[in-house]
């Protein structure tokens, strides 16, 4: 069954039928890649679309310090596949985790690693294995200070962890507790509100100045709080932030096909084994890197809005990170398969985004 709750399938842009698109090639800038031996299952299907990754630090332990970062790079790097042109081009770009005890030095060893292009705030027990995260911004000041004067973004998990506050309003709080304020008192710091789930969130993005941006999944295109509960519980659809009302949905997908440089691609992939997704209780998060741009060409085919497909994909993440745009291309055509069950992961099995529900468009080219 789909469980997507948009509207119908729209398969035409700017008056005409489209089955062929060509972009320049995108980047995904909101990965989990996890480590060890899950890493070589997952990482084969970015690589295949993307030339560069933003590659979130919530490992066990999470990567804190620089030299960890670089740790993790390499083997990031060992593991890609061999035999494919990607295995040579493929960047991996490197983020630290946001901790209490940060500290400005850090951070300037960070800027000067030249692999570290950014850091992640997880207000402490937000999401997976966020529990090191953040207790309060100010305990943070120092490193965010230097990160202001360094030029180094903030990626921002936004979500207040108050359990009095109900789960579908969490970002909105956040909004209106910590980042507003830290926006106000840090004009310059350059911030990237991750995996933005509310009309709330695209009207403070809108309201910001130029060193406020926000990244799109292709799950909250897709659907609304809806998925989770077709036919029971859908524990595979479920990601933090949760999925919210089709409102909300439609305000997403209109700041996505706005043509809005503050708004671009992040697919937040988070690969889980089935076993501890398919549990009492379950963690967080929707592995869709096996068909991402399938699923973005999808929201924007829907949307009527195919000629802003490339802005958003190839174009805005790389001018917003002040990085080069990718000068290689990848063909999408218009063809319906079926996305597999499972796939392996390690030594367990891993449940995709859709798993065993047709996809409307599949990536013919890659190069």
């Amino acid at each position: 069954m789909n469980a997507t709750a948009a509207s119908p399938a729209s398969t035409a842009t700017a008056g005409k039928t489209v089955d062929r698109i060509e972009l320049t090639r995108p980047d995904d800038w909101h990965l989990h890649l996890r480590d060890g031996d899950y890493l070589p299952a997952v990482l084969p299907f970015t690589v295949r679309q993307f030339a560069r990754a933003i590659v979130m630090p919530n490992l066990r332990p999470p990567v804190t310090t620089t030299a960890m970062a670089i740790a993790y790079r390499e083997r990031i790097l060992a593991a890609l596949p061999e035999g494919t042109e990607a295995d040579s081009d493929f960047q991996p770009l490197m983020t630290l985790y946001l901790t209490d005890r940060t500290t400005a030095a850090e951070i300037e060893a960070a800027v000067a690693s030249g692999i570290v292009k950014a850091v992640k705030y997880y207000p402490a027990g937000a999401t997976t294995n966020s529990d090191s995260g953040v207790t309060h911004v100010d305990r943070a000041r120092p490193a965010l200070e230097a990160m202001q004067r360094l030029g180094l973004p903030l990626l921002v998990h936004g979500e207040v962890t108050d359990q009095s506050v109900d789960l579908f309003d969490r970002e909105l709080a956040f909004i209106e507790r910590t980042l507003a304020p830290l926006v106000r008192d840090m004009p310059g710091l350059r911030v990237v509100m991750e995996h933005i789930t509310t009309r709330d969130a695209v009207a403070f993005v809108e309201s910001c100045g130029p060193n406020v941006a926000a990244t799109l999944t292709p799950h909250h295109l897709l659907m609304n709080r809806n998925a989770i509960f077709v036919g029971g519980i859908r524990p595979h659809y479920y990601c933090l932030p949760v999925l919210k009302r089709e409102v909300h949905r439609q305000a997403l997908m209109d700041a996505a096909a706005s043509g809005n440089p503050k708004f671009f691609l992040g697919t937040d992939s988070a690969p889980h084994a089935r076993h501890t997704k398919e549990t009492d209780c379950g963690c967080a998060g929707c592995f869709n890197a096996h068909a991402a741009l399938e699923l973005y060409a999808e929201a924007f085919d829907r949307a009527g809005a195919l000629d802003r497909f490339e802005a958003f994909a190839s174009f805005h993440g790389p001018d917003f990170y002040r990085l080069p745009r990718n000068t290689g291309k990848v063909v999408l055509v218009r063809e319906r398969w079926d996305a597999p069950d499972e796939y392996p992961y390690g030594a367990d099995t891993l449940v995709p985004l859709r798993a065993g529900e047709p996809l409307q468009w599949r990536l013919a080219q890659a190069g």
